[in-house]
């Protein structure tokens, strides 16, 4: 009965979205209260209605209800309760379910808390958010239900994939999924904005904390989907350039751009079209994730379905939004004319060139991620665009907007000289250079990625810093103190996004360059030397788990006779799926993580074992976090919430008709 509700719930939410997607378009077109109030306790009811629908999916899977044909493929009565959970959305239906509940978590959100939007653009807005709600509810209900029932229930699911039931994938989804479809706000308002044939700064102050909270989650999600890799997989890596990860990565670095854009927008009124794009295509790259993740085109660790027809009708959503959007800004793009103009040496062509740097990696990411799929496609050859095209295509882009960072955040608006910037940052700059040279002495046998990344990162982090002082004005340190302490939010918020950025970058480089590997057999009670630590196989156990077997080792590393760590390196099995899993060993430092993988067993008794030393692996995923916090502060400040202290366009009345 529960399920049955859930069902029927989602057709309603259907039904409702198509409410919401026309009525408010039509009353804001035509200025009728009456219809353009229909979109807030639309939005609402439409949150609502998915939730319960949400909510009766959730139940099924908790109490494993197995006549449910999605509990059956995705759970076991023997699975711990986080992963009976964790399966709602561990699956192609369940977390397109996910993906609309967030959708309509942002449209209800927008509904109540832009109280200070010009009531037309609200009601566009609402209504955009409602068509994307429409596609999605249409493509799950009529491709992908997730209520479907079995004439023959069996006894036991199938379980969930193995690789899904850790902590770190249970919680990454629904971060992601935050960040991804948040970026819908972003297009609605850019759609709405169009229509309506207005971007102003009220607009680019509307714009930016629905763009920055979505920000905020892709963060954290990409942070603790590389994290999981990390730990869970054995490969000892944190980024593989997987077409997932990217999918995930290119809404990102546009979404940064679409920030640093949309202040432009808000302190000068220029950028106005640029943005606008940014918007749309923040979006899109959205969709375009969602159609690799589900489509099959591209194969994946990650990837949730292989079915081709469901590919198709996502191409048709991405081809019918992104088209119409197209359309509309080359239609529209004669009403964005900019107002203010800025000199080549300035705050906004700092802003210009960070975002053409952005937008430059992202399109080589899409190219590398897209290439495989081409080449088979027009020539027939099955081609492979690993780390190393990546690295060399993407890690200059990332170079040269870190030198920049620093420099085109102190400079001012409309005009500005760079000798007067760069005198601000010598300082920083030969703290910089003492550090990479300080990181040059210390290794030996080794290439200038390290270096160059403690540079480079100290460069970012103490330019803006300084950035930060700066801003307190002149006088004696305990006034400036005082007045740092009473800056603005979005101020702090910056300067800790960008050292976050700062510390990723250096750990990033710290990782590949000065990392150390052994792969060797080792026999149980024997040691072999891992850097300058000693690692002992002290013994190896079957281990029962609650829905698998392990085989467990205990291994210790000592430094001077002393033991520093013990882990436990397992290989499991889930006999459900006949899958097996590894699960590295992990001694977490602030300096270095020591990483022991044990592998299989040899004939003479000795097992495979993999051993790593990953220095400053921690400060990797420190970083993301810190940009992350970067961003919640900034979107604490007042001056960011949804239109606040934006003025409100009030309609003449006229009566509904």
């Amino acid at each position: 009965m529960i399920v049955e509700l859930g069902h029927f719930a989602l057709v309603l939410a259907l039904a409702v979205a198509l409410i919401q997607a026309f009525v408010p378009l039509i009353g804001a077109q035509k200025r009728w209260h009456g219809w353009i109030a229909v979109a807030e306790p639309a939005a609402v009811v439409q949150l609502l209605l998915i939730a319960v629908a949400f909510g009766a999916l959730t139940y099924a899977f908790v109490t494993s209800d197995f006549s449910v044909r999605l509990v059956v493929l995705n759970s076991h009565t023997d699975k711990p309760m986080l992963y009976k959970v964790a399966g709602v959305w561990g699956n192609h239906e369940g977390s397109l379910l996910l993906w609309v509940l967030i959708l309509s978590l942002f449209g209800a959100c927008a509904a109540l808390f832009g109280g200070n939007l010009p009531p037309t653009l609200k009601a566009r807005v609402l209504s955009v958010q409602a068509m994307i709600g429409v596609a999605f509810l249409a493509f799950l209900l009529f491709t992908s239900n997730p209520f479907l029932r079995l004439e023959q229930p069996p006894f036991n699911g199938q379980d969930l994939n193995p690789l899904l039931q850790d902590p770190g994938l249970a919680f990454h989804p629904p971060f992601l999924y935050l960040g991804y479809v948040g970026l819908s706000m972003a297009f609605s308002f850019a759609i709405a904005a169009l229509i309506e044939g207005r971007v102003d700064a009220a607009w680019g102050r509307w714009v930016r904390p629905w763009t920055l909270a979505a920000w905020i989650f892709l963060t954290i999600g990409i942070a603790l989907g590389s994290w999981w890799a990390y730990y869970e997989l054995g490969w000892g890596g944190f980024w593989f350039w997987d077409p997932v990860e990217n999918a995930s990565f290119m809404p990102w670095l546009i979404a940064t751009a679409l920030l640093h854009s949309a202040i432009v927008v808000e302190k000068r009124e220029a950028l106005k079209s640029w943005t606008i794009l940014l918007a749309i295509l923040a979006f899109g790259f959205s969709l375009i994730g969602t159609f690799i993740v589900r489509s099959g085109v591209i194969t994946s660790v990650h990837a949730f379905a292989n079915d081709p027809e469901r590919g198709v009708f996502i191409l048709m959503i991405l081809g019918v939004f992104m088209g119409g959007a197209l359309t509309l800004f080359a239609v529209r793009a004669s009403a964005m004319e900019a107002k203010g103009v800025f000199s080549m040496v300035s705050r906004e062509s700092s802003l210009v060139i960070n975002n053409l740097l952005l937008a430059v990696a992202s399109f080589v990411v899409f190219t590398g991620t897209i290439w495989p799929l081409v080449a088979e496609l027009l020539w027939g050859r099955k081609l492979s665009v690993g780390a190393p095209f990546f690295n060399a295509a993407f890690t200059p882009f990332m170079v040269a907007l870190a030198v920049l960072m620093p420099l085109g955040a102190l400079l001012p608006w409309k005009r500005a000289q760079i000798g007067r910037g760069l005198r601000s940052l010598v300082p920083v700059l030969l703290l910089a250079l003492a550090l990479g040279g300080l990181a040059w002495s210390m290794q030996t046998g080794k290439s200038a990625l390290g270096p160059v990344g403690a540079a480079l990162g100290a460069w970012v982090v103490f330019g803006a810093l300084t950035d930060l002082w700066l801003r307190t004005g002149r006088g004696g340190i305990g006034a400036r103190l005082g007045r740092l302490t009473r800056l603005p939010r979005a101020d702090w918020g910056k300067c800790t996004a960008h050292s976050g950025l700062g510390i990723t970058l250096f750990a990033v480089c710290a990782m590949n360059a000065w990392a150390v590997e052994d792969i060797r057999v080792v026999p149980v009670g024997g040691s072999f030397p891992l850097g300058s630590y000693e690692v002992t196989l002290v013994k190896v156990d079957q281990v029962q788990g609650p829905n698998y077997t392990s085989i467990m080792a205990e291994m210790t590393a000592s430094k001077g006779g002393r033991v520093v760590a013990t882990v436990h390196p397992e290989k499991r099995v889930y006999p459900v799926q006949g899958m097996p899993t590894t699960e590295a060993g992990i001694d977490y430092g602030l300096m270095r993580d020591i990483y022991l993988v044990i592998g299989d067993p040899q004939e003479n008794g000795s097992w495979a074992v993999r051993s790593y030393i990953k220095p400053f692996a921690n400060w990797l995923w420190g970083g993301a976090l810190i940009m992350a916090l970067g961003g919640l502060l900034s979107l604490s400040d007042r001056r960011y919430r949804v239109a606040a202290g934006a003025r409100r366009h009030d309609m003449p009345a006229v009566p509904a008709e």
